[in-house]
């Protein structure tokens, strides 16, 4: 599956940012897709999750300011970033998978994903 990230961008804190994946492949409705996010000298971090069922997966820090949702007619999840602050500075990055999500200890772990997308840079000024 190839993955293409877009969306982010400079945006000034307390403002929102929408970011695209879009997926190839004919199984769409079938991934579970999922964010995750590096900023400069820190591990790969999960952000939000959602199975092809539909059932999200969000990490505390994100929680009422971020959505994921997705659209399989388009082959394309969404992370919609709302009352965005500096600390959410971060290459975003799209991960997909066929495996069994379980909860979000399934949800949150890299090693659930096989396919990664190239990343789209999101940078909130304070």
């Amino acid at each position: 599956v190839q993955l293409q990230a877009s969306g982010g961008g400079l945006v000034q804190a307390g403002g929102s940012l929408r970011l695209s994946c879009a997926a190839s492949g004919r199984t769409f409705s079938s991934y579970n897709m999922a964010w995750f996010r590096q900023a400069p000298g820190k591990e790969r971090e999960f952000v939000a999750a959602i199975s092809w069922r539909g059932r999200s997966y969000y990490v505390d820090s994100v929680k009422g300011r971020f959505t994921i949702s997705r659209d399989n007619t388009k082959n394309t999840v969404y992370l919609q970033m709302n009352s965005l602050k500096a600390e959410d500075t971060a290459v975003y990055y799209c991960a997909t998978s066929s495996m069994t999500i379980l909860d979000y200890a399934t949800a949150s772990t890299p090693l659930s994903y096989k396919d990664w997308g190239q990343g789209t840079q999101v940078t909130v000024s304070s």
